[in-house]
């Protein structure tokens, strides 16, 4: 089977949970079912410089992964207008000829990609996997608006409030796009019942939306640390730290927190790369308000057992839905009991009082009674740690993934010989 990958960038550039996920999907799929085909990942000057002569770029000594330069993006309408950039990729996804191609984002390579693709490898089947809600959401995909609060799913009205200057005709354009478009796709997976309810309730079609859940590399768990007193008071933050990941609630709950005098530690672990002068300035101030909250900047995957043997709950403070955390993944992995909003795709993978804690979303005070509670409940902590069922690991995705590509490619094969 000849699969091609599709992501908005590469792990080994920008490692996110997405992009961790797609490439350890395709290596699994090429190391447990011979899966062959190429790895792409698009990239743009804040990762890779231009090189000349050719937009596609190698990566690491992997002869099946390779970036492309995409340098010019519309984030609103999810477009790619570097024709030339696309007409690059046209004639090695020709050699390729793929039997599958998964998109794993649009971001960078745009809708247009996809037309680009159905011309090039026009027997190949098409599967989408959405990650988050940018085809929904203008808004970064964040279903947030532009003041911070929540938002149900798409309308004319509600878009045009966070986007007052654009005229109307332009969101119903945009979903009228997204749907044409992916509605190509043979299948659109999505990693939690939540996203998949979303998608639906925006009028996407339901018969192609089938949930498949993400894995995670397999690993020995880290030890937890010795606690001669019993006090599991160590929080620990993993990711990448902006405003909707909820920093900034997390440390004003640690504020609260010592105030009341609950002795506690709390490490924010994640970079800050590309956030607003305005964000940094209240993430600085926060930290100095909060006595007992240490940031410590990126980390790297090897680095990640080690950190979470210092910590005994892993706090998930974010302000929007979430989908399918790889966070909350890493944590149970390790037997980390998992603090996160009661609300969205992260709900759905932390089950109250059986593996962690709910607690109200952009809310410090009711933030910091939950992390109060998990402090002095006695025997809390250890009845929650025993609640933590191991996640899906990457092979067991792989697996289900196979058996859905089998699956629709014995439809064409089926037809074929009708």
């Amino acid at each position: 089977m000849r699969v091609l990958f599709l992501c908005h960038n590469h792990p080994g550039l920008q490692p996110g949970g997405t992009e961790v996920f797609a490439r350890g999907l395709f290596r699994a799929l090429r190391e447990q079912h011979g899966v062959e085909g190429l790895f792409l990942a698009a990239v743009t000057g804040a990762h890779r410089e231009l090189r000349p002569g050719t937009l596609l770029q190698g990566i690491g000594d992997a002869p099946d992964e390779a970036l492309v330069w995409l340098g010019h993006f519309d984030r609103f309408g999810l477009a790619q207008p570097d024709t030339y950039g696309l007409a690059s990729l046209a004639p090695v996804i020709g050699q390729l000829r793929p039997e599958v191609v998964h998109i794993h984002h649009l971001l960078q390579f745009g809708v247009e990609t996809v037309d680009m693709i159905r011309r090039a490898a026009p027997r190949a089947k098409l599967v989408f996997t959405a990650h988050d809600f940018f085809p929904l959401c203008p808004q970064e995909g964040q279903l947030l608006t532009t003041d911070g609060r929540l938002c149900p799913g798409p309308s004319l009205d509600r878009c045009q409030a966070c986007f007052p200057g654009r005229p109307g005709a332009d969101f119903v354009m945009r979903e009228l796009e997204m749907r044409d478009v992916l509605g190509e796709c043979d299948r659109i997976l999505t990693p939690s019942e939540f996203a998949r309810d979303r998608y639906i309730a925006a009028g996407w079609p339901a018969r192609k939306i089938l949930v498949m859940r993400n894995g995670i590399a397999a690993a020995a768990p880290t030890p937890h640390r010795a606690a001669p007193d019993g006090r599991r008071d160590r929080f620990g933050f993993f990711g990448h730290v902006n405003r909707f990941k909820g920093g900034l609630v997390l440390l004003e709950a640690s504020r609260r927190l010592s105030e009341a005098g609950v002795g506690h530690a709390l490490t924010l672990h994640g970079g800050a790369a590309y956030q607003s002068e305005k964000f940094m300035e209240g993430f600085t101030a926060g930290l100095a308000a909060a006595p007992e909250a240490r940031h410590r900047g990126p980390y790297g995957a090897a680095e990640l057992p080690g950190l979470m043997a210092q910590v005994d709950w892993v706090v998930l403070p974010s302000i929007w839905w979430e989908n399918a955390p790889l966070v909350i993944q890493e944590a149970f992995l390790h037997r980390r009991p998992v603090i996160c909003g009661d609300l969205g795709g992260m709900a759905e993978m932390v089950r109250d009082g059986v593996d962690g804690l709910h607690a109200p979303v952009a809310d410090p005070a009711g933030l910091a009674r939950v992390m109060r509670r998990a402090i002095e409940t006695e025997g809390l902590w250890e009845r929650l740690v025993a609640g933590i069922r191991p996640p899906v690991t990457i092979g067991e995705a792989a697996a289900h993934h196979h058996a859905l590509y089998r699956e629709i490619l014995g439809r064409q094969r089926m037809a074929r010989a009708a």
